[in-house]
């Protein structure tokens, strides 16, 4: 075909009325106190707590999901199969409230400042969306809703995160669920989708099953499905849900730091988000561990992002109810 004849998927798109935007899926922009009075709040947080021997490797995270789904924006308002529907019902609102200024060199500045800015959105009933991050960004994440009820977490990853400390870090990504473990107001804790190895030993395991964890590894997944993932999260729950992009597998999100094969399929991940939504009242949802450097295409950042639009597209839907 000559030079002048090709044309890219933007353009392509714009039969569809695509235009590509700096938000995501070019939501309005505000500030935090902005998003607070919003239905919804997205805000990226690069990192939390880096390992000196990784530095911040997803910081890049936020700005490349923003960007796998940019040139849709145009069509945020069309029918959403995944959702049946429009992703933001009418008379639900949603706001993009950028990133968090965040300093690799400051894991206890970034912590607060994610907590801060959870607290912020929480205080006037929006619900937070958060674009990470390393794995770690959860655990202030979760600090957030101190004092706000009790909670049950539902986390995706090929990892169970149950190390206590790793290079001297008790808060890395390593550590994430032992830590959440810990704070008073989690209840119940689901985990889906571990599977090879990780960093987690033996007797990690053995203290997350001590703690009243439920876990249902990658294989029951591929033998049996998601329903018993489901069938733990207990009625009424309040719900915060944390994807970690190497629980999927890796055919559909390349790029994450410790890939491993056999994860979840996308639609079984979607499925798992809406079985959840109708048994429990999503309060927050992050997703984390995407690596732009080692994505395909942007394979993984439009999978991460079409993750985030059934989040926001859910929550919508509760909210609206």
């Amino acid at each position: 075909m000559p030079a002048d004849k090709r044309r890219t998927p933007s353009q392509v798109g714009a039969i569809y009325g695509v235009t590509a935007a700096a938000t995501f899926l070019g939501l309005p922009a505000g500030t935090l106190e902005d998003g607070a009075k919003a239905d919804i709040a997205i805000f990226g947080a690069a990192t939390a707590t880096p390992y000196p021997s990784v530095g911040a490797y997803c910081a890049g995270a936020p700005r490349a999901i923003r960007a796998g789904i940019a040139n849709w924006a145009g069509a945020r308002d069309h029918m959403d199969f995944d959702l049946g529907g429009r992703m933001l019902p009418e008379g639900v609102t949603a706001i993009d409230c950028g990133d968090l200024e965040i300093d690799p060199e400051d894991a206890a500045g970034n912590r607060a400042k994610i907590t801060a800015a959870a607290r912020t959105l929480l205080a006037d009933g929006a619900v937070p969306v958060v674009l990470g991050g390393d794995d770690s960004v959860p655990i202030p994440l979760f600090q957030a809703f101190e004092g706000r009820g009790s909670f049950t977490v539902l986390q995706v990853d090929a990892h169970i995160d149950w190390r206590d400390e790793v290079q001297g870090i008790r808060l890395g990504l390593s550590s994430t669920m032992r830590r959440a473990s810990e704070m008073g107001w989690i209840e119940h804790i689901v985990q889906v989708g571990a599977r090879g190895t990780g960093s987690a030993r033996v007797s990690d395991f053995e203290d997350a099953r001590g703690a009243g964890v439920t876990f249902v590894s990658g294989r029951e997944v591929a033998m049996h499905g998601i329903r018993a993932a489901l069938d733990a999260i207990p009625m009424g729950a309040n719900l915060l849900i944390t994807i970690d992009c190497d629980g999927l597998d890796s055919t559909v999100i390349p790029g994450v730091i410790g890939p491993a094969p056999g994860g979840l399929t996308y639609w079984q991940a979607v499925e798992l988000m809406h079985g959840a939504a109708r048994r429990a009242t999503i309060a927050a949802f992050d997703i984390v561990e995407f690596m732009p450097e080692r994505d395909i295409q942007q394979q993984g950042a439009l999978a991460a992002a079409r993750l985030v639009a059934n989040a926001i597209g859910l929550i919508a839907r509760q909210r609206r109810r």
